[in-house]
């Protein structure tokens, strides 16, 4: 992922560390000997430095407005995705109240509590500083115990785990090789040992993944057992890090402006699932447009599409399966907690699973199996309950061919170019004679500088 938007902010944000390694335990005295406001180093040293060294980071988290944070020592270095020039700072210049290293971090995610969600909370020693909007909350600093009953200090690491991953709002903490966690609504604490997994020096959720760090190398993991998924663990400097030579980043120089959210670049297809996430496809990559608060990532497709290789063509979602059609073929990926899996005798022949024999886009709308594929200048509808499934007599549209197509509950999306046209719904968009007015792909649906 190293030459996706997001992948190379966050290697960029990475690579600002100084290279000294993490000592066994995190200190937590003022005089530890970690450098505080120390400058910069330029980008090509730290590069040799975290590319050489074992270094790690002593807590990491994204921030209530969506920033990376990492934390080593007395500095903290971020990323933030409107401002792609990753910078570091000393602690105090963000939280005066907190001195010395921090042991854990998270933001907090209680939708059904405002007053709590999104907050930053910052853990050091027997304490807790929670933050919003950048201010202190009233009656912070408080003992851990207090605040989380039955979680212990001088924590590992810490991250938020979200309902869809783990039942209910909760708290992973991690200390040595146990686990303990925290039911945000029972404010219960049951602890887990996770034995296989090791002591956790930094944890970090992004886009419903799970990760635990670990000096250069993660692991991914599954937050509601502790089982580590195949292939871990991963060297960052494979992954994350831009080390000359090495890993993901080494394969994707020629990623170039198919990685780069604003660079005006037609994408291929582009789809909304039964969740909201929405997905659009260029270039072998694939993109998430919903979790802007999160940055925005780009991502080989192999990574979230298992055995998916090739341009996508057009791609929809229907019965909590996505469809990913290529050339003459579709592929079907159901979605779970471990993110997508390829239904087993798939790719199958388009004509044989859709009655089509391609498609250069293709839509479904919320709550309805009626699926629209678009050719040419010509739509079609199938019945996606029908067996075996046939198409309706194609439609003019006011459009001489499009790129791709997705309806939300915001209308039907039709993309061309670097442009989008938004139409209420089907009758709209099949009564039109113009095309709707075109909007910038870039600045409305990636929020890029205009």
């Amino acid at each position: 992922m190293g030459g996706s938007a997001a992948a190379l902010c966050l290697a960029a944000l990475l690579l600002l560390v100084d290279g000294w390694p993490l000592t066994q335990h995190k200190p937590h005295a003022p005089g530890d000997g970690h450098r505080r406001g120390a400058e910069t180093p330029s980008n090509d040293t730290a590069l040799a430095q975290i590319c050489g060294d074992e270094g790690g980071f002593d807590a990491a988290t994204l921030s209530e407005n969506g920033t990376m944070l990492f934390f080593r020592g007395g500095d903290v270095w971020e990323i933030s995705w409107e401002r792609p020039q990753p910078h570091s700072r000393p602690l105090a210049e963000s939280w005066p109240e907190l001195e010395g290293p921090v042991d854990a971090a998270l933001r907090i995610h209680r939708r059904d509590h405002p007053e709590e969600h999104q907050s930053l909370y910052l853990f050091q020693g027997e304490k807790v500083w929670s933050y919003a909007g950048g201010q202190l909350r009233p009656n912070f600093p408080r003992r851990i115990a207090d605040e989380f009953p039955g979680v212990p200090g001088d924590l590992d690491a810490a991250v938020e785990c979200h309902p869809e991953e783990c039942g209910g709002d909760s708290v992973l903490f991690f200390k040595g090789d146990q686990v303990f966690s925290f039911d945000l609504e029972l404010r219960v604490t049951k602890e887990r040992p996770w034995s296989k997994l090791g002591r956790c020096d930094a944890a970090l959720r992004w886009l419903e993944r799970y990760y635990c760090l670990q000096g250069t190398q993660f692991h991914q993991v599954k937050p509601h057992t502790g089982e580590v998924l195949p292939g871990y663990p991963r060297d960052l400097r494979d992954y994350f890090i831009p080390c000359p030579g090495r890993g993901h980043t080494h394969r994707n120089t020629s990623w170039s402006d198919a990685g780069d959210r604003c660079s005006g670049q037609p994408f291929q297809a582009i789809t909304s699932d039964d969740s909201g996430r929405i997905y659009a496809f260029r270039g072998g990559l694939s993109f998430r447009l919903d979790s802007w608060k999160d940055g925005w990532h780009a991502w080989p497709q192999a990574h979230s599409w298992p055995g998916l290789q090739g341009d996508v063509d057009a791609a929809f979602s229907w019965d909590k399966r996505m469809y990913l059609i290529q050339g003459s073929q579709v592929s079907i990926y159901l979605s779970g907690r471990g993110g997508h899996q390829q239904v087993e005798g798939y790719p199958r022949a388009l004509q044989e699973e859709l009655g089509v024999p391609e498609a250069d886009a293709a839509f479904t709308c919320p709550g309805s199996a009626e699926l629209y594929v678009i050719t040419g200048d010509r739509v079609r509808r199938v019945d996606l309950t029908q067996s075996p499934r046939r198409a309706d007599e194609p439609q003019p549209l006011p459009h001489d061919g499009v790129d791709g197509a997705m309806c939300t509950a915001d209308g039907i999306y039709l993309l061309r170019g670097g442009s989008y046209h938004l139409y209420r719904d089907v009758a709209e968009l099949l009564a039109a004679r113009l095309p709707a007015a075109p909007r910038s792909i870039a600045a409305h649906l990636f929020h890029c500088a205009q």
